[in-house]
């Protein structure tokens, strides 16, 4: 997905709030927002991929702030307030006639778990303050029939985790996926480096991600969503090798919707019009939407 002038005020909007994560001086903040200005008037076109110059401009900012992890502590408390719902996602899983639903739908809530943008979660313990209403309202988008036709045929899934806490939604989704389609191979894709509030190995490894999936790979570098310019060697491969894959959250869409895959199930919250308008759907809904 190519920059919208919408994603500007967006991105120095999410840099002020990880500045502000930081205990640094008011001079090194004051230069790490300079910075991401410098970067964004350099770098900004409409013709260019807006994560790959997010990912430019986030660089430039943490370089400034010498953090190369302002959103640590509240990536930790995104996963203990996940942890703390999971009694909660398992009694639905429990009561559901769809069990594999039920768990995308849970977990594309959790995409929710994203901080210092419009449209998604202030803190990391709001998630549990609107979790039933986002539950009881369902996907604003479903395409889970097309989802289920594809399952049927893989044997190879490719799936890009997201935001720290939606990760212990995510690892419930392939625990379904798994007990569902059980010839299905999961191999989970996570970020090579801190990046945001993003998950990464070490996240991945502390809520026993190797339990339910078949393989871990990583970004394997700093990048805002995937690192397409140029995509690790490792990834083309895997995406190469995969039957399907399946992609959370609204940075790896802007990603991969730059590259030839197909199919391609997108799970995600659209919390702002460029990728709403971008996916043809409306703002602030739970989507699921499949691309054959």
């Amino acid at each position: 997905m190519n920059i919208d002038p919408h994603c500007v005020p967006c991105l120095l909007k999410r840099v002020l709030f990880e500045t502000d994560l930081t205990a640094v001086s008011e001079q090194k903040k004051t230069q790490a927002v300079q910075a991401a200005c410098t970067v964004l008037a350099a770098r900004y076109d409409p013709h260019r991929n807006s994560a790959t110059i997010a990912t430019q401009v986030h660089q430039a900012v943490y370089d400034a702030l010498g953090d190369h992890d302002p959103y640590q502590d509240l990536k930790q408390r995104s996963t203990r307030e996940a942890l703390a719902l999971v009694k909660t996602v398992e009694r639905l899983l429990d009561g559901s006639k769809d069990r594999l639903k039920t768990s995308l739908l849970c977990s594309v809530i959790a995409n929710m778990l994203d901080f210092g943008i419009e449209g998604a979660g202030t803190t990391p313990e709001m998630l549990a303050s609107v979790f039933d209403r986002l539950y009881h309202e369902g996907f604003g988008h479903d395409d889970y029939p097309a989802l289920t036709r594809l399952l049927h045929s893989t044997r190879r899934l490719l799936f890009f985790t997201d935001n720290c806490g939606e990760h212990v939604f995510d690892k419930i989704l392939c625990r379904e996926l798994r007990s569902a389609y059980p010839n299905v191979s999961i191999t989970l894709v996570v970020k090579g480096t801190p990046i945001l509030s993003d998950a990464t190995m070490d996240d991945a490894k502390a809520v026993h991600f190797s339990e339910v999936v078949d393989a871990i790979l990583t970004t394997e570098s700093f990048a805002v969503g995937v690192p397409i310019d140029p995509l690790p060697s490792t990834l083309s491969t895997a995406l190469d090798d995969t039957d399907l894959v399946l992609s959370k959250g609204m940075a790896n869409y802007e990603s991969l919707s730059e590259l030839p895959i197909h199919p391609i199930a997108y799970v995600l919250r659209t919390k702002c019009r460029p990728i709403a308008a971008s996916l043809h759907l409306p703002v602030d809904i739970s989507a699921l939407k499949v691309f054959e």
